[in-house]
């Protein structure tokens, strides 16, 4: 006989992914009201979290953005512009020393020195601040390779004036096609690269943030869907852990939006009426002293340096050149200025300008007329002359180029400081908004147990 059949073998358990399980048991939980709470809290928890975490992300790259604009390319801009300034004041007083004679006058010796001494400190701080391989470092590279060129012929002009040889003349020209074609322009393109910089700072710290924003929409609706989710089902009108929850989420959401607000106000408000000021102001006072150089340099040559096209003196011709830009950037400048501490030095400067144009066509008249050391009395004399009209057009634009960067200062301060703690208190409250939500499902799941 066959022996007795054992009994039936059981099918193997079926297993299961653990992504399968977990939504196997969200399923199960979800059709059960304390299950649906406990889904409801974690999301509710996750969602402020996700809202702090952008924010702070968020704000902190803006206040970063807006402290650069303040601290960092603002003030590099800034000193790109002086940098070119104390070139271009070099080039002038070296001019004007040169025409003095061979006794140079102390003032105008002192002048040229704190302009090289000031460029080179300049020329270093920005070194540290900037990277040698981008474009500012290969501009501050070529300034401090040109630069001690460019002081040596100063120097062998002033040698060879004093031993009164005419070379020292060629020696000045030579030295001032050094400054115009190699210096100045490495010089602009370093103000035009940290201005750019500044640019690219402003519009990152002016930017929305969107991303928070949204998040803190989506935070407050579902906060409010809960609470009114509540309502419905138990005729309670508060749970106290979501109304705190909303409130703190209501409180950064307004904080992110205000302050982002204010921010951007300010930050526009230091462009538009700060930084444009400074941008035309600067190059009103380039083209002034550019002028002022080539006026000088007119009586140096004497006329033996001309234009391409060999009829017009090239230094007379880049006088009036320079003196157009300069009333041009000057009527800029004027329309710029939003109240009358800025607009009164421009108005002394666009005064000045005009009393220099008709002392200079005066001393023009007087040279042709061949009387040089009267046409140079006029140019460098210490009565009434182009130097002193010279003198108070740069005086008056330092006046104003000071007031405008106050008003930037203030501006972008107010706007950086409009993001102060933002980060921080958007970590803060997201965390309470959490613990709100978690403890508030809290309490309608006790009344399950």
């Amino acid at each position: 006989m066959a022996p007795p059949a054992g009994p039936p073998s059981s099918a193997p358990p079926v297993r299961h992914g653990a992504w399968a399980e977990t939504t196997e048991r969200l399923r199960t939980a979800a059709t059960t009201e304390p299950g649906r709470l406990r889904i409801i809290g974690a999301a509710l928890a996750l969602l402020v979290v996700a809202f702090g975490a952008v924010t702070a992300w968020e704000a902190a790259d803006r206040f970063s953005a807006a402290d650069d604009v303040v601290s960092r390319s603002q003030p590099l801009s800034a000193d790109a512009a002086d940098i070119y300034r104390s070139l271009a004041d070099a080039d002038t007083a070296a001019a004007g020393g040169f025409l003095a004679g061979a006794e140079e006058p102390r003032k105008v010796q002192q002048r040229y020195r704190d302009d090289i001494e000031t460029a080179s400190r300049l020329l270093i701080k920005a070194a540290t601040h900037t990277d040698s391989t981008s474009e500012s470092g290969r501009q501050i590279a070529t300034l401090n390779e040109g630069l001690p060129r460019y002081t040596g012929l100063i120097e062998r002009a002033r040698a060879n004036n004093r031993m009164g040889l005419p070379l020292g003349g060629a020696y000045l020209r030579y030295a001032n096609q050094q400054m115009t074609n190699e210096l100045l322009p490495a010089a602009e393109k370093l103000y035009a690269a940290e201005t750019d910089r500044l640019a690219r700072d402003n519009d990152d710290a002016r930017l929305w943030p969107f991303v928070s924003l949204v998040m803190g929409v989506l935070a407050f609706g579902g906060l409010f869907w809960a609470q009114r989710r509540n309502y419905l089902r138990t005729n309670r009108v508060f749970n106290q852990g979501l109304l705190a929850a909303t409130a703190a989420s209501t409180v950064l959401l307004l904080w992110l939006a205000v302050g982002q607000t204010v921010a951007r106000a300010e930050l526009n408000n230091a462009q538009k009426h700060g930084q444009a000021s400074l941008k035309v102001l600067n190059e009103a006072r380039i083209n002034s002293l550019k002028a002022r150089a080539n006026e000088n340099l007119t009586l140096v040559a004497r006329g033996a340096v001309l234009t391409p096209d060999g009829k017009n003196d090239k230094y007379e011709t880049d006088y009036n050149t320079g003196m157009d830009r300069l009333s041009t950037a000057l009527d800029e400048a004027r329309k710029l200025a939003d109240d009358s501490a800025g607009g009164r030095p421009v108005d002394e400067a666009i005064s000045s300008v005009t009393q220099w144009r008709e002392r200079h066509a005066s001393a023009s008249a007087t040279d042709k007329a061949g009387d040089y050391e009267g046409a140079l009395d006029k140019v460098i004399g210490d009565g009434p002359s182009t130097g002193q009209s010279f003198d108070q057009v740069d005086s008056a634009l330092k006046r104003a180029l000071t007031q405008e960067q106050v008003e930037f200062t203030r501006s972008a301060s107010d706007g950086r400081d409009a993001l102060t703690g933002l980060a921080i208190g958007a970590g803060a409250l997201a965390l309470v908004a959490a613990v709100g939500a978690i403890l508030g499902i809290g309490r309608r799941l006790s009344e399950y147990r």
